[in-house]
């Protein structure tokens, strides 16, 4: 199996002389850049399979990068930045990112959340495409449909999505999700999920306030719920 390829987009040199040595020696191929508008050239012409963004940087922003990258790819995305707030959490992954780490971060800790950003949920000899009611989920084209509407999904949608159908009618907690398809590592954060669900619930539902397919399982986690069939009197 070929090695991972990782850009890593950052205005600051050391960061980027840094992260490549640190990258390569852990067996992936590195490329570099240091703003939002050479990382959207990068990203065509490198093809990598994951993004190491900053969020501050001089032109093109992080986050506008980010859904610039998104809009047009499904490659995994991981935000940087110093600022760890929960408001620079949810922006980050409301731009699509699958992560979002603050600085400074050990090198374990980002080789961990690299893996996890990477991992990809088992398929399980799952159909392709999937219809439930009048919501179709197309894993191998990454969208969902609902009333004639199509709406792309970012890999880790995907992955929670697959999961969540994986287990119809069940109640799944928080740390199940979290670990079956961030990782290990990522049990506790809850954060994490209230802003991937609510996404795929803007996708998926006619009202996401009021669901039917994603509905919460009140201090437990989540349920995918498959519409009642038709009525045959």
């Amino acid at each position: 199996m070929s090695a991972a390829r990782i850009l890593v987009v950052d205005d600051q040199p050391q960061i980027r002389r840094i992260m490549r040595a640190t990258l390569t020696a852990a067996g992936y191929e590195i490329d570099d850049c240091k703003t939002g508008e050479e990382a959207l050239e990068k990203v065509r012409d490198f093809r990598p399979d994951l993004v190491l963004l900053d969020v501050n940087m001089p032109g093109i922003g992080g986050l506008a990068a980010c859904r610039a990258i998104r809009a047009d790819t499904n490659i995994a995305i991981i935000m940087l930045t110093v600022r760890n707030s929960e408001t620079d959490k949810v922006e980050a992954l409301d731009a699509g990112a699958d992560d979002f780490v603050a600085k400074p971060f050990s090198t374990p800790e980002l080789l961990a959340r690299i893996r996890a950003a990477l991992r990809r949920v088992p398929a399980q000899s799952a159909p392709a495409k999937i219809h439930f009611g009048v919501l179709e989920i197309d894993f191998t084209a990454r969208t969902v449909t609902r009333g004639g509407k199509s709406s792309h999904l970012t890999p880790k949608e995907l992955d929670l999505l697959r999961y969540l159908t994986q287990h119809t009618n069940e109640a799944v907690s928080h740390r199940e999700l979290l670990q079956a398809v961030w990782g290990p590592d990522y049990g506790d954060q809850v954060d994490y999920l209230r802003v991937f669900i609510k996404n795929l619930r803007k996708k998926i539902e006619r009202n996401p306030e009021s669901p039917e397919f994603i509905t919460t399982e009140p201090w437990v986690g989540y349920r995918f719920n498959s519409p009642p069939a038709p009525s045959s009197s």
